[in-house]
């Protein structure tokens, strides 16, 4: 089983989530089950690490993402995850735009497996350290949501 994260840059949300989804799945026993990563639609920071704000927030509820390096989403990751997770639907649509017609992934928003009123995680980079934290407890919902999803079986 395997899941990637995707938002715009892949230096804010996307790398957060995949931390804060690595935690979930240690917590649950699941680390050895599922194999996890992100990227994002654009190429603006191809190599960079996660942005300061990102990692910060991140270290102070125990999740180290400063090894992530961003990658840019390509047509073969359709291919190759079971689930393919945006984090807004401008990212969905991108996804979309992309996925092959004979992939596998199941695509769609991360938000759809958390049990919150937002459909989207929305882009915290222009924004204060209040935007971080509050991606922070929506990718740690829905991290919790996508475990439970996994275990049931899909």
């Amino acid at each position: 089983m395997n899941v990637l994260f995707v938002c715009l840059g892949n230096i804010c949300r996307s790398p957060t989530a995949e931390g804060v989804f690595r935690r979930a799945l240690a917590r649950a026993g699941w680390q050895d089950r599922v194999e996890v990563d992100s990227c994002g639609v654009g190429d603006w920071h191809l190599g960079k690490a996660p942005d300061p704000r990102a990692q910060a927030a991140a270290r102070q509820r125990g999740v180290d993402i400063s090894g992530l390096r961003a990658r840019q989403l390509v047509p073969e990751d359709f291919m190759e995850y079971d689930y393919v997770l945006g984090m807004d639907h401008d990212n969905l649509r991108a996804m979309l735009a992309m996925k092959p017609e004979q992939a596998r992934a199941h695509v769609g928003l991360l938000l759809d497996f958390a049990d919150v009123s937002e459909s989207e995680v929305p882009d915290p980079y222009y924004g204060g350290d209040d935007g971080f934290e509050h991606v922070l407890n929506l990718l740690e919902a829905a991290a919790d949501g996508l475990v439970d999803h996994l275990q049931r079986g899909r």
